[in-house]
């Protein structure tokens, strides 16, 4: 569920007019719904009836520090991959004892860090890694709190690169050797174990593989509890879907999701972490974009809009599929094929091939959906293209929360040494 609707003809993001908007904030831009963001958190967390357990909302998925504060109001915490999310997610008030610090390439500064906010876990991922992270943590005096990302090598994830449970990815330890790195961490005198981490993949739509892996997860804390290691806690990690509209299934409510966890780990008697990110934000956000061109090619229609690559990469990255419709509600039962693109001077700045759509001229808007993940986030200045800026929607009233530089700001950023004349 969101809240962008029509009213009177015109797309709403909670009481606000898009077009209206886009008038006072310039197209391209992205809008998120605060309405939405809440619901979905409420949601995730109320599937699970009062257990133990952490939202660890996965930064990487949308980093704004307003929306990262919105969800620490509702009790989330924070899955960060880098130093600078971290510094993120303790600006937006999100306590240290909930924040887990995961990824494969954590650098001797970003576990300092971490180790001096004192944050509730690290998901460690490699041997080497578990060497420099007790080396620190004996020279600051302290334990590092830690669980091993174990990798169950099962195949999940909407794309090859976004699935991350399968054998011989850059990510986790392997599963035969999990005891044996539980048990030279556990001898350790700079590492506390506390649990067991897993993350097999993103935009899941199928609770089976999920209960694949959770289920050989279930086994190994019993063995790794057998070899006297402390198992308090299991991070279950992130990855159910949201529908993007190209789908006709849809994944699975919260409700079933939780329910199939703890028919498999209310026995162990363990806290429950979770690191959702896309059903939190996807959904909580739109792309609003203009025409700038309506192009008649040879044999197709180009679309060619004021959004490009560098403001959403999702589609040119992943064959990513974002529903698109017109900010105008549609008059008439008109449709056109059209190749959606942008101005990048790139052929793989491209949105959509052959997308059937309400017929479209130049200046009229049109809204990507499901883009509050991974879309902002991943957005740069290629071309030195102005960074899109990011809205906020909270009923009536919205707010520039990212503004969009002007060419002065970004050229002031690079430097011409003195030896140039």
């Amino acid at each position: 569920m969101h809240h962008f609707n029509y009213k009177n003809g015109t797309l709403f993001a909670e009481g606000i007019d898009l077009d209206q908007l886009s008038k006072k904030v310039g197209t391209p831009f992205y809008c998120y719904s605060e309405a939405t963001l809440r619901r979905h958190v409420q949601v995730f967390q109320r599937a699970f009836g009062g257990a133990n357990m952490l939202t660890a909302f996965s930064v990487k998925a949308n980093s704004n520090i307003a929306v990262l504060k919105i969800l620490a109001s509702e009790g989330a915490g924070a899955d960060v991959v880098s130093g600078g999310e971290l510094k993120r997610a303790r600006a937006a008030g999100i306590a240290s004892d909930k924040i887990v610090f995961s990824g494969v390439g954590k650098t001797a500064q970003e576990l300092t860090l971490a180790l001096q906010e004192n944050i509730h876990q690290f998901n460690v991922e490699s041997e080497p890694e578990l060497n420099l992270l007790n080396e620190i943590a004996i020279s600051l005096g302290t334990k590092a709190p830690i669980a091993f990302r174990v990798n169950p090598d099962v195949s999940a994830g909407g794309h090859e690169k976004i699935a991350t449970g399968v054998a011989e990815v850059k990510f986790g330890i392997p599963w035969a050797r999990a005891r044996e790195f539980y048990a030279k961490a556990n001898a350790m005198a700079g590492i506390e174990v506390k649990g067991v981490d897993v993350h097999i993949g993103s935009q899941i739509s199928d609770l089976a593989p999920f209960e694949t892996a959770f289920k050989k997860v279930a086994v190994l804390v019993t063995q790794l509890r057998e070899d006297g290691c402390t198992i308090d806690r299991i991070d279950l990690g992130g990855g159910l879907g949201i529908p993007y509209g190209d789908s006709p299934v849809n994944p699975p409510h919260p409700d079933e999701y939780a329910k199939m966890i703890r028919q498999i780990a209310d026995p162990l008697n363990v806290q429950l972490i979770f690191e959702p990110g896309r059903m939190i934000v996807g959904n909580a956000g739109i792309l609003v974009s203009k025409v700038v061109y309506v192009k008649e090619g040879a044999e197709r229609q180009f679309l060619i809009i004021d959004s490009a690559m560098n403001d959403l990469i999702r589609p040119a990255l992943y064959d990513a599929y974002h529903n698109l419709i017109p900010v105008k509600e549609p008059t008439t039962n008109e449709r056109q094929d059209y190749d959606i693109v942008g101005p990048i001077c790139e052929t793989g700045d491209r949105f959509a091939r052959d997308r059937d759509m309400p017929v479209l001229k130049q200046d009229d808007l049109v809204a990507f959906m499901s883009a509050g993940a991974y879309g902002a986030v991943q957005a740069s200045e290629y071309n030195t293209r102005p960074l899109i800026p990011e809205v906020l929607v909270n009923g009536d009233q919205y707010c520039i929360i990212r503004p969009r530089p002007d060419y002065e700001d970004i050229l002031k950023r690079d430097i011409i040494p003195d030896w140039i004349k």
